[in-house]
């Protein structure tokens, strides 16, 4: 549609601000019922720098921290919420930050608490080798925070990843190596779409935007490029994707996930009979029917986990749809008994 300069036929309505103001006040003076009486004062018009400005985590989490590993150099950044029930132990995909889990921390620790952790290489976690992203390194990881933070006594975890989160969460319960684990929530990651989809994964990291003047910038780019769908997630988890590169002047993405190729297909492979195979309650959110695999539908079918496909929302379930996605967390917590010390079962109080 042209504008009103273009469009010879349209006629442009000046405002005089002042002559308004004059004619309202005599108006009023008058006790004359004027139209302009009743005009509300116009709302301010948002700017796109306004719309996608950055929203601050503690507006989600109750508070953040960072974990030193025991003898050695990394240090895991956290964010955590909640005082009572279950731990909800949240991994983050490739190329996002435990930051990916805000929004839905606002609903989920109104019943259990919630940890969202930084991997290896990504938001504000920093480690001795960026680059190692191997399965068997980011499992040793996790299992290094959840050691740290709770000894040799953890409570009743329930975790939750996305994407490469997601099969960091099923290798580190397929180890059997955390005897509280109660429950695992895997988040639009299948073993068959994500090995047949290794080979496109270079091409679309080299295509995307690579710099940002400002963090406003990134944030619509990725509400605009489609990487998000909920700009008030975006405007709290993106930040947490980027670093300031003195160099160049500008933002740049905080994970080097171009040099970590060599891993990819340790994320994944065996992916779903391990998923099968783990010993716990278990769910998958998907995006789409079109991710099921063959050893998925079978198992789906013998009723070994439970399935929600999620209408409207694109890879980032998380983040697209915070509150349904909190929902079903909470339901399955719910369904399978799921208390701040493991399974709850009916009859047997605990101490």
């Amino acid at each position: 549609m042209n504008s009103s300069t273009d469009d010879p036929n349209f006629t442009t309505v000046h405002e005089d601000s002042q002559e308004l103001s004059k004619l309202h006040q005599q108006n009023s003076n008058n006790n004359v019922n004027s139209v302009f009486s009743s005009v509300p004062s116009r709302p301010p018009i948002q700017t796109s720098s306004e719309k996608y400005k950055p929203i601050d985590w503690t507006s989600y989490f109750d508070e953040e921290d960072d974990i030193q590993i025991p003898n050695s150099n990394d240090v895991f950044h956290i964010y955590k919420a909640g005082t009572k029930g279950p731990v909800v132990f949240c991994l983050h995909g490739g190329g996002y930050s435990g930051l990916s889990f805000a929004l839905v921390t606002s609903t989920i620790k109104q019943k259990a608490r919630v940890v969202a952790m930084d991997l290896r290489g990504h938001g504000k976690s920093a480690t001795e080798d960026e680059i190692d992203l191997s399965i068997e390194t980011l499992c040793n990881d996790v299992l290094a925070v959840l050691k740290a933070l709770y000894g040799d006594s953890p409570p009743a975890i329930v975790l939750i990843g996305h994407s490469m989160g997601g099969a960091v969460a099923v290798n580190v319960a397929a180890k059997r190596a955390l005897p509280s684990l109660c429950g695992l929530v895997v988040v639009d990651v299948v073993e068959g779409t994500a090995m047949a989809s290794l080979m496109h994964m270079q091409n679309i990291l080299s295509n995307r935007v690579q710099h940002f003047a400002t963090i406003e910038k990134a944030i619509e780019w990725s509400i605009k490029g489609g990487t998000l769908r909920n700009v008030d997630s975006a405007r709290v988890s993106i930040p947490g994707t980027l670093k300031y590169d003195e160099s160049k002047n500008c933002y740049v993405h905080r994970a080097k996930l171009e040099e970590t190729d060599q891993y990819w297909r340790s994320w994944y492979e065996g992916l779903s009979e391990k998923f099968l195979s783990c010993p716990v309650p278990k769910l998958l959110l998907l995006a789409g029917t079109d991710r099921m695999d063959r050893a998925l539908t079978i198992g789906q079918m013998q009723g070994k986990f439970q399935i929600v496909v999620v209408k409207n929302t694109g890879h980032a379930i998380q983040e697209d749809v915070p509150e349904e996605f909190a929902t079903l967390v909470i339901k399955f917590i719910s369904r399978n008994r799921i208390g701040p010390h493991g399974v709850e079962i009916p009859g047997i109080r605990r101490p």
